[in-house]
C-alpha cells in the first residue's frame, strides 16, 4: 500500500507539473519563457496568445492586454510569485494611441497598487503582428 501512494503521488506531481507548464503559450521562437536566476526571475516578452488555443487576442487592446498580463501571471504563479512581486515591466506597443487603455487593463492586476518600475514603449512591429507585448523583470519581496 506505501509503495502504491509513493507511485501515486509521483504521478500526481507529474501530471500537476505538466498542467501547469502546458497553462502558459508555447515559445514561437527559440527562447525560454522564464528564467531564475539567485532570486530574481527574468519573464520573456509575452504576447496576447490564448494558451488554450495559440489564438492571438487582437482588436481589442484591453483584452490583449489582459492577455498578456495572465500570461505573465502564469509563469509568475509556476515560480511561486505573482504580480505583486514584479520589479520592472516593459511594455511594447504598435500605436502610441492605445497608452491609456493599456494602463486601464494593466493596472488591476496589481490589487494592492504596488506597481513595479515600468517603461512603455512604441514599437513598429511585434512577432505575429501583435498590437502588445509586455515582459518584466520580478523578485520575491
Amino acid at each position: 500500500m506505501k509503495a502504491f501512494s509513493f507511485v501515486f503521488c509521483l504521478l500526481f506531481f507529474a501530471i500537476s507539473t505538466l498542467v501547469a507548464q502546458d497553462a502558459a503559450p508555447k515559445p514561437i521562437a527559440p527562447y525560454t519563457p522564464a528564467v531564475m536566476v539567485n532570486g530574481t526571475l527574468y519573464l520573456s516578452g509575452q504576447i496576447p496568445i490564448i494558451p488554450e488555443t495559440g489564438v492571438l487576442v487582437s482588436g481589442d487592446i484591453k483584452k490583449a492586454t489582459e492577455q498578456c498580463m495572465k500570461n505573465l501571471g502564469v509563469l509568475l504563479k509556476q515560480n511561486n510569485l505573482d504580480y505583486e512581486d514584479l520589479v520592472m515591466v516593459n511594455i511594447y506597443m504598435t500605436n502610441m494611441d492605445n497608452y491609456k487603455a493599456i494602463n486601464e487593463a494593466y493596472s488591476p492586476f496589481f490589487k494592492n497598487k504596488k506597481f513595479p518600475a515600468r517603461a512603455a514603449v512604441q514599437v513598429v512591429r511585434l512577432p505575429k503582428d501583435a498590437e502588445v507585448e509586455i515582459s518584466g523583470i520580478a523578485v520575491k519581496r
